[in-house]
C-alpha cells in the first residue's frame, strides 16, 4: 500500500485539512481522499504513518453501510475501480488512491460537531475535574476520571479551523439552529453511538466518545458525513484493559503522543511547529495501533479490504 502525505489530484482542490483533501467533482459530488498525514497536539508531523489514511477510509465506509439503517450518509463508494470508472481521468493516480478515497454527495455542513460522551474522560474529565460541570452544566459528583456515565451523553461543540473545538451547551445548539433540527441532531448522534458502541465492544472496543459530523441534503434530509467512528474521531479503549480511575490506554495515535509529551517534559520540544523528527520505532507503533482497531471492529485486516 502507498504511503501518502499529500494527494495531487486533477480536481479543483476544494479544501486541504490536517489529514484530508477535499476535491471538487461536480456540483452535486465531493472527493475525500484521506492522506498518511498524522497531527499531535494540534501540529502536524513531518513523517506519515503508513496505512492511517486507509484505517479512516476504509472503517468510515465499513460503518457508513452499518448504520445505514439509522438514517441517510453522504458515501457514494470508498471502492477505488468504482471511483476510477467515474473519474477516468485519476487512472495514473489509482494506486495512491487505493483504500484512502471516498466520492460523496455534497451537502450544506452543520456548523457544530455532535459530541457524545458515553465515560469522562479527556477534555470532559479536565473540566469536571475543575468544575464538576460539562460545558457549564452540572454533573453528578464523586465521578472518577474514566468513569462511565449511566447513559451516553450528547455534547455539541464548536468546529475551530485551528485550535480545540469548544464545548457548548444544548441550549446554545437549540438557539443556534432551532429546536427541531438541535433535537434530530440529538436523537441521531445518540443512536449512532448506541449502536456503534454495541458493535465495538462485542469485538473487543470500548468507544467512550466520538464526534459526529451531518450536513443537510438537497431535499433537506440530515445526512451523516465526513468520518465516522475512527480512531481519529474517536477514543478507543481495549474493553479487557479497562480499570475506571485512571486514564485508558487507547487504539490511536497514543505511542505518538506519549512520545511527544516526554520531549516537552523534558524540555526538547515547545509544542510548536515545527515539529520534531519522529523515530521508526514511533511510527510504526502509532500505525500498528490503527490497523488493530480497524482489524478488531471489522473482522478483516486491513490489506484485504483495501
Amino acid at each position: 500500500m502507498t504511503v501518502l502525505a499529500a494527494s495531487r489530484l486533477p480536481l479543483p482542490l476544494w479544501r486541504r485539512g490536517k489529514v484530508r483533501e477535499v476535491y471538487a467533482v461536480d456540483a452535486e459530488r465531493l472527493l475525500l481522499v484521506a492522506s498518511d498525514r498524522v497531527s499531535a497536539f494540534d501540529v502536524v508531523m513531518a513523517e506519515p504513518v503508513p496505512g492511517k489514511g486507509a484505517v479512516l477510509t476504509q472503517l468510515s465506509a465499513f460503518w457508513f453501510q452499518k448504520l445505514e439503517p439509522l438514517g441517510p450518509h453522504h458515501l457514494l463508494s470508498a471502492d477505488v475501480d468504482d471511483i476510477v470508472r467515474e473519474l477516468p481521468q485519476l487512472a495514473s493516480h489509482r494506486d495512491e488512491l487505493v483504500g484512502r478515497a471516498m466520492l460523496v454527495r455534497r451537502t450544506q455542513p452543520v456548523a457544530f460537531e455532535c459530541v457524545v460522551r458515553g465515560y469522562l474522560a479527556g477534555s470532559a474529565w479536565q473540566e469536571y475535574r475543575k468544575t464538576g460541570t460539562l460545558a457549564g452544566e452540572a454533573l453528578p459528583p464523586g465521578l472518577t476520571e474514566s468513569a462511565r456515565f449511566p447513559a451516553p451523553i450528547f455534547s455539541p461543540a464548536t468546529k475551530a479551523e485551528s485550535g480545540h473545538d469548544e464545548n457548548v451547551t444544548e441550549t446554545m445548539l437549540r438557539t443556534a439552529l432551532g429546536a427541531a433540527q438541535a433535537e434530530a441532531l440529538r436523537e441521531r448522534s445518540l443512536a449512532l453511538f448506541t449502536a456503534g458502541g454495541a458493535h465495538a465492544e462485542r469485538q473487543g472496543i470500548i468507544i467512550a466518545d466520538t464526534k459526529f459530523e451531518f450536513g443537510i441534503g438537497a431535499s433537506g434530509e440530515l445526512v451523516l458525513i465526513d468520518e465516522v467512528l475512527t480512531p481519529d474521531s474517536s477514543r478507543f479503549w481495549p474493553a479487557d484493559r479497562y480499570a475506571p480511575g485512571k486514564s485508558q490506554p487507547s487504539f490511536d495515535k497514543q505511542p505518538l503522543r506519549d512520545y511527544l509529551a516526554d520531549l516537552r517534559a523534558e524540555g526538547r520540544w515547545n509544542g510548536d511547529a515545527p515539529p520534531p523528527p519522529l523515530p521508526e520505532e514511533v511510527v510504526a507503533a502509532t500505525s500498528a495501533r490503527y490497523r488493530e482497531a480497524y482489524r478488531l471492529i471489522t473482522g478483516s485486516p486491513l490489506d484485504r479490504s483495501s
